[in-house]
């Protein structure tokens, strides 16, 4: 069973950058999206950054231009560089990597913004 690891994460004070990285233990064929998710408490989990293979990308809107979204594809991993943080962005941030016949999720991981 393939699992994904995520690394990453923390506390950082507002203003500060951050990069995420999601890495695949296993062969994943024929994969269609990569990208990562953000779950705030009491909130419901949503999409932030995606790549639609090979290379399409989309965000959402309050990260455009924050974040940045990117692969490698050598090692099945999934990135993304955090710029500017605010305390809106504190959340648990969870990578997801879609293929054909399958769909996979990491286990998250926590970011905190603060001063």
């Amino acid at each position: 069973q393939v699992q994904l690891v995520q690394a990453g994460g923390g506390l950082v004070q507002p203003g500060g950058s951050l990069r995420l990285s999601c890495t695949a233990s296993g062969s994943i064929v024929d994969i269609f999206t990569m990208g990562w998710y953000r779950q705030a408490p009491g909130q419901e989990r949503t999409s932030v950054a995606l790549i639609i293979l090979p290379d399409t990308t989309q965000y959402e809107a309050s990260v455009q231009g924050r974040f940045t979204v990117c692969r490698d594809n050598a090692t099945t991993t999934v990135y993304l560089q955090i710029n500017e943080l605010k305390h809106k962005d504190k959340a648990v941030y969870y990578c997801r990597i879609w293929a054909v016949d399958m769909e996979y999720w990491g286990n998250g991981t926590l970011v905190t913004v603060s001063s």
